[in-house]
């Protein structure tokens, strides 16, 4: 979410001149997985990564406590350093084995599911040639398995872990990346420590808020510290069949309630909640009265949005002071 500083001035450097390489580091991309299903996605992903490596770089495959797709990576994959996660389960413990493991200054993060367009890696490298940057994010567009619902606002693309609308159309400081498409350099985790381990996602459970956490703790570690959105970084994030359901969008946004609910307990609801609070006050009401306009133009479909928009807020709402009094997230069992 988008934070409230001056806009950021891009360096000549690195927007327009094609030499920029020589003076921006190396970097480790890292592919977290945990599960079979994703093999399809998961190879493509690779390959992506693999045909925008430069000299130097490093592809880093983490696999996330599952003996049957460690061996078949092993087996079907090439080109990358395949390990297991080393840590507790999750998506946080798999990063983790990744940062430990990684050996340039650079440390990109990709989802299973996110396939990166051309251009990716020099998009998410190129800033870092401004030392004040200490992270870099990118675009994370939906490409859903059987189509978008039309009763799905694209304010709420982070259900589905997107980039949502509200998010600057150019690259401007945000507090946190999209956690699909991110990255850190390495010397931000020897100041700031590492993710938290008991925040984030675990298989399939729709926990999150881990990248958000640690980018609080990175720029608290590390004053005047910048963290850049660049939409020209751009992945496909592959939204499967069962994310589509309204079914999912009440569990994921009850569980980013309880999410947020952990952040604030341990960084202040302050620094947890101040990119939540325009963005509720300024982009979802913009989202409302467009869904209503659409409806009276035509579109019935828009009654459902806007009424998606506020129900997102109070289901929301309630896991985060249902978190808040509870010492740990829980959520809303299957």
């Amino acid at each position: 979410m988008v934070k409230s500083v001056a806009p950021y001035q891009l360096l000549k450097s690195w927007s327009t001149d094609t030499g920029w390489r020589d003076s921006v580091d190396s970097v480790t991309v890292v592919v977290c997985a945990y599960t079979e299903a994703r093999w399809a996605t998961l190879r493509r992903s690779i390959d992506s990564v693999l045909k925008q490596m430069s000299f130097g770089d490093e592809l880093l495959v983490v696999i996330d406590h599952n003996d049957t797709l460690l061996a078949l990576c092993r087996e079907g994959i090439a080109g990358c350093v395949i390990i297991p996660n080393r840590y507790s389960r999750g998506l946080s413990g798999a990063r983790n084995t990744a940062v430990q493991q990684a050996r340039c200054e650079i440390v990109a993060f990709l989802d299973d599911d996110a396939i990166p367009v051309d251009g990716w890696l020099d998009a998410l490298r190129a800033p870092y040639a401004d030392s004040r940057v200490h992270g870099v994010g990118g675009l994370a567009n939906p490409h859903w398995s059987g189509g978008k619902p039309r009763w799905f606002p694209d304010e709420f693309l982070w259900v589905v872990g997107c980039s949502y609308l509200g998010l600057p159309f150019s690259i401007q400081p945000v507090r946190n990346p999209v956690g699909a498409n991110m990255s850190f350099r390495r010397v931000a985790f020897d100041s700031a420590g590492m993710f938290s381990e008991t925040i984030g996602r675990v298989g399939d459970v729709p926990l999150s808020c881990e990248e958000t956490e640690f980018s609080i703790r990175m720029n608290r570690a590390n004053p005047g510290a910048i963290i850049l959105y660049n939409p020209s970084a751009r992945v496909e994030h592959h939204v499967l069949e069962q994310r589509r359901s309204f079914r999912y969008f009440v569990r994921r946004c009850w569980a980013e309630g309880m999410s947020k609910a952990e952040v604030a307990r341990r960084v202040g609801a302050s620094a947890a909640l101040g990119d939540e609070r325009r963005y509720t006050l300024q982009v979802l009401p913009r989202g409302i009265w467009q869904g209503l306009r659409d409806a009276r133009a035509g579109d019935l479909w828009g009654v459902a949005r806007a009424s998606t928009i506020l129900l997102g807020v109070i289901i929301t709402a309630g896991g985060y002071c249902i978190g808040r009094w509870r010492k740990s997230p829980q959520l809303i069992s299957d």
